[in-house]
């Protein structure tokens, strides 16, 4: 089952191909009463999403009794707003179907990896963004999620920049003014909803700098945040589960989750 973000042609759209219609994979929880719910953003570079950041961590929000849905937003060639747009009309369609769902409208979350885990932070600190929005009865929800997770994140094109997925969002050329508007360490705001995050140290593809940029920038605006840095561990390990100490990010996170009501 897919849920299309939207019923005719997406914004930007480029061709009729499933790769073209954005959409989401749901996993709902039977629940009676209102209970949370989290988009996932697999990583990939921004030029592909990786299954492995997907079936899997939805499985794992659904016994925590958490409803997740895995977004295919579009990816290179398509490029900045694209995927942005497509984050938050995935967030705002889970708050304009909630009820249909039993889901706590205040209680929607975002999760991404890597690649997605840019997506994710700028999904959380750009909500307010609305260049290539539909404006229709969707897009009047709040597109700002209640809380974030993000895991070995992509944070900034201006400082530990992961090249690949700068370039394929925004292009090998791109202004610097792009650049750090893009760098979501730049846009934390008051407003920006709490934030769990981890890494590890030796993290070859994505430099562990990422989180720790956009933690000190969330200290600083004081907004509430935890991350979790483990010695050693690859890129791209998802639920971790050949790395047993690594593994236990997604213990910790329970107990945060739990902490934000979710």
């Amino acid at each position: 089952m897919t849920i299309l973000l939207w019923e005719k042609e997406a914004p930007h759209a480029k061709g009729e191909t499933a790769e073209d219609r954005p959409h989401l994979i749901p996993y709902i929880v039977n629940e009676n009463e209102n209970h949370a719910a989290v988009v996932i953003c697999p990583g990939g570079g921004y030029v592909r999403r990786a299954d492995h950041e997907g079936e899997p961590i939805a499985k794992w929000l659904n016994s925590l009794g958490i409803s997740a849905f895995i977004l295919h937003y579009r990816v290179a060639p398509y490029k900045h707003p694209v995927p942005l747009i497509d984050a938050q009309r995935a967030i705002s369609l889970v708050r304009y179907r909630a009820d249909e769902w039993n889901i706590n409208k205040n209680r929607i979350g975002i999760l991404g990896f890597s690649a997605g885990g840019h997506l994710a932070s700028t999904a959380a600190t750009l909500y307010d963004f609305h260049n290539g929005r539909s404006k229709d009865k969707i897009d009047k929800e709040s597109s700002r999620p209640n809380i974030a997770i993000l895991c070995y994140p992509v944070i900034s094109f201006s400082r530990f920049i992961h090249e690949g997925s700068m370039n394929n969002l925004i292009g090998d050329h791109a202004e610097q003014t792009l650049r750090e508007y893009l760098s979501s360490e730049n846009n934390i705001s008051e407003s920006t909803p709490p934030v769990f995050m981890w890494h590890t140290a030796d993290d070859a593809s994505v430099p562990v700098g990422n989180a720790l940029v956009f933690a000190d920038a969330l200290s600083e605006k004081k907004i509430p945040f935890e991350l979790h840095i483990f010695q050693s561990g690859r890129h791209g390990l998802g639920l971790a589960m050949d790395e047993p100490d690594v593994a236990s990010w997604t213990m910790t996170c329970e107990t945060w989750l739990r902490k934000q009501g979710f």
